[in-house]
């Protein structure tokens, strides 16, 4: 210990610029290259949006408004930083160390905080009179208050003893993340997916998990006064239980899929309306033409590659499923909740019927935030007053499909969409995708 009080240097933004460009230099192999330290900097207000930072050291910092959005922050260190207000908005910040960090009012909607640690963290220092005194701008908790981590993924995080009150987590993905102890007093959490998340001894008071996932999520001791919990998904059988049917599932399914191999001759269709058909896990690849299961619950299954031609999903819960390469063409998905589900290349075109009639499909009032259609078949789809925000359409076939009245916030599409559709009379933030 040398005793000598640490001191705060105030950077320029040309300044910054500089340590970034070097940065940069040495990740790309260049010669001139050197890794970015900003510890113990003032870079309020500063602009680092879209830079690559990853291992940079932020100790210390103080990073109050400071714009990081699109950031790459992979493996960072903002240990103790004073984040207050900072905009980190669609920044990646997978492992990175946010121990102790200030994060009150802080902007990281979008964020991917994967295996990020943002548990309790102080900077000491020596002190003549104290002996070792605590950074002035720093408490020893991290202080996520009125944080915005809307649609941020913070699944595995390390977040135990996080003081995050009043913080927006709404869409956030948490799974297996761990609060224990944390302050989540009066925070949102509607429809985020907290599956596995421990929450043990947590402050839940008055805190909204409306709509929320809380499958296998323990809250052992926590304070649960005030908190709801209306329309959650949660280990309980929702609507029917598929253990109380009088022919089990699995054997349904092979009854189904026989029905279709023998153009209906063998088998019959399976009727699955308003089930709960988690226990399945996967259905990939099977022939389940017109399969039925309107208002059914489906949550992280399996059916990549299954064919669904023409199949009844109304209302259906399909959260965080997997369709990619699925065969959807004519089905009916009007008001299906397809929230983080992945649909790449998925077909939801037209289905062609005798008289060369087309059915298209439907995908009205459907909930699709945070949903990959990259390189899905979209034709003709009848897509009015859907919510597709954040959802990833680039690559997508949109040609003669209707998105009348759907939003658009945050999602990305192709400089063509437009052009290509039918229709997108009354769509909002569609500009702004």
């Amino acid at each position: 210990m040398t005793g000598r009080k640490i001191e705060f240097k105030k950077l320029t933004q040309d300044e910054v610029d500089a340590i970034c460009e070097r940065h940069e230099r040495l990740w790309s192999g260049r010669s001139g290259g050197a890794r970015a330290s900003f510890a113990y900097t003032i870079l309020e207000d500063m602009v680092l949006a879209n830079r690559d930072l990853s291992d940079a050291d932020f100790s210390g910092a103080v990073l109050r408004g400071t714009v990081f959005s699109g950031a790459t922050l992979n493996s960072a260190i903002f240990f103790a930083a004073d984040m207050r207000r900072a905009n980190l908005e669609g920044a990646s910040l997978r492992r990175a160390d946010l121990r102790g960090a200030i994060m009150r009012g802080a902007n990281l909607t979008g964020a991917d905080l994967t295996e990020a640690d943002l548990r309790e963290g102080a900077i000491a220092q020596m002190d003549k009179e104290k002996g070792l005194a605590i950074l002035t701008h720093q408490s020893q908790e991290n202080d996520a208050g009125n944080a915005n981590f809307t649609g941020a993924n913070l699944s595995r995080s390390k977040m135990a003893g996080i003081a995050a009150q009043k913080a927006d987590f709404t869409d956030a993905m948490l799974l297996g993340t761990r609060m224990i102890r944390a302050n989540l007093r009066g925070s949102s959490f509607q429809g985020a997916n907290l599956e596995g998340a421990d929450l043990s001894g947590a402050d839940l008071s008055d805190t909204d998990f409306s709509h929320a996932v809380l499958i296998g999520t323990k809250t052992v001791m926590a304070k649960t006064q005030g908190m709801n919990t209306d329309g959650a998904l949660t280990n309980k059988p929702v609507g029917i239980d598929a253990n109380a049917l009088e022919q089990p599932v699995a054997d349904q399914i092979a009854e189904h899929v026989r029905w279709c191999d023998t153009n209906g001759k063998e088998g019959k269709p399976s009727l699955f309306d308003g089930t709960d058909l988690r226990g399945l896990t996967s259905l990939a690849g099977k022939t389940l033409t017109a399969f039925h299961a309107r208002g059914a619950t489906l949550y992280g299954l399996d059916l990549e590659g299954a064919q669904l031609q023409g199949a009844r999903l109304e209302k259906a819960d399909l959260r965080m499923v997997s369709l990619r390469g699925a065969d959807l063409r004519g089905a009916d998905l009007t008001g299906a909740n397809l929230s983080n589900a992945d649909l790449r290349d998925c077909q939801l075109g037209p289905l062609l019927l005798d008289g060369n009639r087309l059915l298209p499909a439907s995908l009205a009032g459907v909930r699709a935030r945070y949903t990959d259609l990259r390189g899905a078949d979209l034709r003709q789809a009848k897509a009015t007053g859907g919510d597709f925000s954040y959802a990833t359409l680039n690559g997508a076939n949109v040609k003669k499909a209707s998105f009348n009245g759907s939003c658009f916030t945050g999602a990305r599409i192709d400089e063509e969409f437009v052009g290509s559709v039918e229709s997108v009379d009354g769509a909002v933030d569609l500009n702004a995708a």
